[in-house]
């Protein structure tokens, strides 16, 4: 494998105070160890190739799922758990620039559909994900950025087709929201959610659906054969008709070589503290269980659980080892106690980091790959990837067969993705992009 970050992004430290680790147990998987066939080989168990392989399994189709660490291992196990409309980070106007007013419409209820198909999986697997919250508030951290929370208002009805609430500083108080924000704006779409739930209930489906997986399995090569493809795991060779790629801001640069500085990863870190009494909850004027996130570019988002934890996130981490992870923990926790100066005292004794992934156009991948036939992938959700990832997933899950898709897919997503600047040196034009959005958020 070749990657972008030194050896200790890919390694078991950023999650090792995982909250999510210790609220329920995966079963294990077995390794990878002996030759094998199957219709579609899945590189990652995470929501999207989970997704895929549940989908392929319920239909027939042989299936065999690789994970290099463990289900759930990377984003889609240690993310906040915001069920919520995204994916993209391109605003309307790029939208309508790029595929037309109808194009960006179609992109957008497709966020919607993302969040529709997570809650009727939820519901036909009967899976138990401490779901709570109505929708997502974005709250706004100057008084300035309340007009485009007015302008984003007068989108979503034709956007999305759903209520929408604004709200003024007072509203926010009486909803229990309190902090240092001036106003906002509720979408009524998505949820929260324990995403290791969600990932174990979709991990017990696909098996139960005939689905295999294997952990300790990472792809240490791929090769195109005359008949489909030949990936060597574990020093075993597997053959598979068709492969799809679901490694996301995991992803190894030549796995295939094609995804080589067409994705980056960026780092988000959580924290999440003790359960909170009333009294606590009471001072900081945060009593509901309304998920929500700040207006700024590099944003926080935060939610009051079930079990009266909280967790807090941030967006902005640019290095990686023990001494980053140490100075990102520092900044997070001073963003918490300026956000909720009531907590200063309170312990937050779970944090760890993962990767999001962005593409170079802002929005989302899912289909064939260029030039590899039987090759697909899914990836780049923008640090909004229950939803989306898990759309991705079903919607391979039709690609790959070469069915004409019954579910959304707007042309939005069908771009391959582009390269960035400076290829294997991309990361050098971080600092200098994440000062001007911190630049933005004054």
């Amino acid at each position: 494998m070749r990657r972008i970050f030194d050896g200790y992004a890919y390694g078991d430290g950023p999650r090792a105070n995982c909250w999510w680790d210790a609220t329920c147990d995966i079963p294990s998987a077995p390794e990878f160890i002996q030759t094998a066939r199957t219709d579609v080989a899945i590189i990652g168990a995470g929501f999207t190739g989970l997704m895929a392989a549940l989908q392929l399994a319920r239909e027939g189709i042989s299936v065999t799922v690789l994970e290099a660490q463990r289900i759930g291992w990377g984003a889609s196990g240690r993310n906040g758990g915001f069920c919520c409309l995204g994916g993209s980070m391109a605003s309307d106007a790029a939208l309508d620039r790029r595929f037309g007013r109808q194009g960006r419409v179609d992109f957008r209820r497709t966020e919607l559909a993302a969040v529709q198909l997570v809650e009727e999986t939820l519901k036909t697997y009967d899976i138990d994900v401490d779901r709570h919250s109505l929708g997502e508030t974005s709250l706004a951290h100057r008084s300035k950025d309340m007009a485009e929370l007015w302008s984003h208002g007068s989108n979503i009805k034709e956007n999305y087709d759903v209520p929408y609430h604004l709200h003024g500083t007072g509203d926010l108080l009486a909803m229990g929201m309190a902090g240092p924000f001036h106003g906002g704006i509720t979408i009524e779409a998505g949820f929260g959610l324990n995403p290791r739930k969600y990932i174990g209930g979709l991990a017990k489906a696909a098996r139960a659906a005939g689905g295999l997986i294997f952990e300790s399995s990472a792809v240490s090569k791929m090769v195109k054969q005359s008949q489909g493809w030949m990936l060597d795991v574990n020093g075993h060779s597997l053959h598979a008709d068709r492969v799809i790629v679901a490694t996301n801001g995991y992803s190894s640069e030549d796995l295939p070589n094609w995804l080589s500085a067409r994705y980056m990863p960026a780092q988000s870190n959580v924290i999440v503290t003790r359960p909170l009494s009333e009294q606590e909850l009471s001072n900081a004027g945060w009593t509901t269980d309304q998920m929500a996130y700040d207006s700024r570019n590099l944003l926080h988002y935060f939610r009051l659980m079930p079990d009266r934890r909280f967790l807090f996130g941030m967006r902005g981490g640019l290095w990686t080892g023990t001494k980053a992870e140490a100075r990102a923990l520092v900044k997070i926790r001073a963003d918490f106690e300026d956000m909720f100066p009531a907590w200063k005292e309170v312990e937050t004794p779970h944090n760890w980091s993962g990767m999001v992934c962005v593409a170079r156009g802002l929005l989302p991948f899912v289909g064939a790959i260029p030039q590899q036939d039987g090759l697909f992938a899914g990836m780049c959700y923008h640090g909004n990837g229950v939803a989306m990832g898990s759309y991705s997933g079903a919607l391979l899950a039709q690609l790959v067969q070469g069915k004409q898709p019954n579910i959304a897919y707007p042309d939005a997503i069908k771009s391959p993705l582009r390269r960035f600047e400076l290829g294997r040196w991309r990361r050098a034009a971080m600092p200098l992009a994440y000062a001007g959005m911190m630049l933005a958020d004054l």
